[in-house]
């Protein structure tokens, strides 16, 4: 994929079906931040979650550098944590 075809398809995503799955992206982020503060025992910022998420798919990566939808997430994400910044 070309990186027009990877942030084209990343803004697709977030702004179409993932948008219609889990709701704007503030609102599920900031679910997921009182969870993980919970769990962790820490405040946790939807910024981070994006943040983490990013972590998350990079990390994946590493494993499997050829991953298509693993970039395209990783774009979308920290698309989302620049926005929640």
């Amino acid at each position: 994929m070309t990186r027009d075809e990877i942030l084209r398809e990343a803004e697709e995503l977030i702004n179409g079906d993932r948008q219609a799955a889990y709701g704007p992206a503030k609102a599920n982020f900031q679910r997921i931040a009182d969870g993980w503060s919970v769990l962790l025992g820490v405040e946790v910022s939807p910024q981070q979650v994006a943040l983490c998420m990013t972590w998350l798919k990079m990390a994946r990566l590493v494993h499997q550098p050829g991953h298509k939808d693993s970039h395209v997430d990783a774009a979308a994400y920290i698309a989302l944590a620049a926005e929640l910044a």
